[in-house]
């Protein structure tokens, strides 16, 4: 076998893969989306699934896509690994449909089908059209690759040290790791089905070995999936192993019925093939896969049961990774310490929730991906510690309390919502990033320093509010009143400059729009702020004596604490708008 021989094998090769991966990919582009949401909707029953399985590999060519994809959705939560045990069995008769294409021998016309691709994509402005032309072109370069390749292996005729080589592949097992081998390598077990046919075709392979290559090459589709589930949770692995402890049982029964009966069998395909041995192996390809299958389909809970004892144990819940510092459900209550564990579990819920405000202004401003996920991670914890703070103080106030503890309580309750609603803040600053982000939206540096400016305000309040909740320290009470009212007016003169700079052409409305509501979110942030402060404070009153006067004034201070506290207590706009805008979001 010459040097030039090698060649125009590998480049055959070559074009009949690129042009599998180019007609494969135009299909998905064309019917992918709308086969998704097929697969998605009808897999609630197995059967269907088969069929659906069958219907979506046999349009986008590949049984490595489709099992890829219900990996993704196993991972994603959106299938059950019963629901995919069903597209999978479909997706293995489903990929037989290219080897019979391939057994239609359309070389000689496949150059029409290259020059029609090419002009759809060249000269056609529709998206569609020229998606379309891409699958043509793939068509015409996968045929074209084929003769290619026939025209390389009608040479390994007159090569008989070639010819000795492959007649002398008689072993059954041999014949299964061969195919196993080429295919894990091609990543496709269309290509390997395809040169099978080719070399049936010329004579150099014998028709009784090619089912065993056949079943070789089914396991070796496989290992697609096996890789793409490496990354994912357990059940995407398994939804893997779904596919390959199909395709080994399957080939284990089909490969005793063929020792037990190889000439019977191959005679009778090659009788229903017209003696036609490429439209044979493609047959015997078919027919395997349908055949397994139809065996294997009434024990597929019993495949799917044994995916656990594959891979066992569980995921952990995201949940895992998250840590309560000074209560647990499994803390034993004390009544003279529980309230005093929850406002300690409270402020650190509370500097999560502010450090991640600050990560979240960050990211807004510098548009840093790994910041982003940083925030919706953080935001995931604070939502968690809500969540768990909420049931702590729900048991403890069954418990019975020093009446000062059980007073404050109720405050409590409203503090962890006033935080968790500053999470939900640093979640949208987030999103306007992304925002930014996915529109190209530029920030003047103008407008950076004023929301660097005003987040370092917010922050500061916050931080004199966590404080005052946890110590009652009121070192810091008026500067905590002084800067919610300084907040309010810089909110309100940014919304006036911002206006002025879109009147001006300064800036675009969604720059203007995303600065606006970041402004709007971090003066309702100095409002929570605010809440949290004066939430379970209880400013010393004027002890009244029978000399005194009846209508002994408050001081300033302590008129503004109870200005403060009536606002936390009564004025539930902000939560409501917030509660509305996480809704809408959703």
């Amino acid at each position: 076998m010459g040097i030039t021989t090698i060649f125009l094998l590998l480049g055959g090769l070559g074009l009949f893969l690129f042009g599998m991966k180019l007609m494969s990919d135009g299909l998905e582009q064309v019917a992918g989306a709308k086969m998704r949401s097929i697969l998605e909707f009808f897999t609630k029953n197995r059967f269907v699934g088969m069929l659906v399985g069958i219907l979506f590999t046999a349009i986008v060519q590949s049984s490595s896509a489709t099992t890829v994809m219900v990996v993704s959705f196993v991972n994603s939560g959106l299938m059950s690994l019963l629901q995919a045990a069903g597209v999978i069995l479909g997706a293995n008769i489903g990929t037989t449909v290219t080897g019979q294409l391939i057994a239609f021998n359309l070389s000689d016309i496949a150059p029409l089908f290259v020059i029609v691709g090419v002009v759809m994509l060249m000269f056609s402005k529709k998206v569609n059209i020229r998606k379309i032309g891409g699958v043509v072109l793939g068509f015409g370069i996968l045929f074209m690759g084929l003769s290619t390749m026939s025209d390389a292996m009608s040479g390994l005729k007159d090569s008989p040290h070639m010819l000795e080589l492959l007649r002398s592949l008689t072993n059954p097992m041999l014949a299964i790791l061969v195919g196993f081998a080429i295919t894990a390598v091609l990543q496709s077990s269309s290509a390997t089905v395809g040169i099978v046919i080719l070399m049936a075709n010329q004579g150099l392979l014998a028709f009784t070995i090619c089912p065993f290559l056949i079943l070789g090459c089914n396991m070796g589709s496989c290992v697609s999936a096996l890789i793409a589930s490496l990354g994912g949770k357990k059940d995407a692995k398994r939804a893997a192993w779904i596919h390959f402890l199909f395709n080994i049982m399957g080939s284990f029964v089909i490969f005793i019925v063929l020792m037990l009966a190889l000439t019977p069998i191959t005679d009778t395909i090659l009788r229903i093939s017209g003696g036609n041995v490429g439209r044979a192996v493609a047959n015997a390809h078919t027919l395997i896969k349908v055949l397994e299958v139809v065996m294997l389909f009434p024990f597929m809970n019993w495949i799917v049961k044994l995916t656990y004892v594959v891979v066992p144990g569980t995921d952990p819940s995201p949940e895992d990774q998250y840590e309560l510092k000074y209560i647990g459900e499994g803390t034993m209550l004390t009544p003279t310490t529980a309230t005093i564990d929850a406002i300690h579990e409270i402020e650190h819920m509370a500097m999560v929730a502010k450090e991640n405000l600050e990560l979240g202004m960050d990211a807004l401003c510098t548009l840093d991906q790994e910041k982003i996920e940083q925030v919706y991670e953080q935001e995931a914890y604070v939502n968690f510690l809500n969540r768990k703070i909420t049931k702590y103080l729900v048991r403890i106030n069954e418990l019975e309390l020093p009446l000062a503890d059980a007073a404050m309580t109720g405050g409590l309750f409203h503090v962890v919502n006033d935080i968790e609603r500053i999470g939900d803040h640093a979640e949208n600053l987030a999103d306007s990033a992304k925002s930014r982000i996915n529109n190209d939206i530029n920030f003047s540096e103008k407008a950076v320093k004023q929301l660097k400016d005003m987040t370092v305000m917010v922050s500061t309040s916050l931080e004199y509010a966590i404080e005052l909740f946890t110590q009652k320290s009121q070192e810091h009470m008026q500067e905590i009143i002084a800067l919610e009212d300084a907040i309010d007016m810089r909110e309100k003169k940014l919304q006036q400059s911002h206006i002025k700079r879109l009147t001006k052409g300064r800036c675009t409305p969604e720059a203007g729009m995303i600065f606006s509501d970041t402004v709007s979110g971090l003066e309702r942030v100095a409002d929570h702020a605010t809440n949290i402060a004066f939430a379970i404070y209880e400013p010393s009153g004027n002890e009244l004596t029978d000399d005194d006067d009846d209508d002994v004034e408050d001081t300033p201070l302590e008129q503004s604490i109870r200005e403060k506290k009536l606002k936390a207590k009564g004025n539930k706009d902000g939560r409501e708008k917030d509660s509305k805008e996480k809704k809408a979001k959703k």
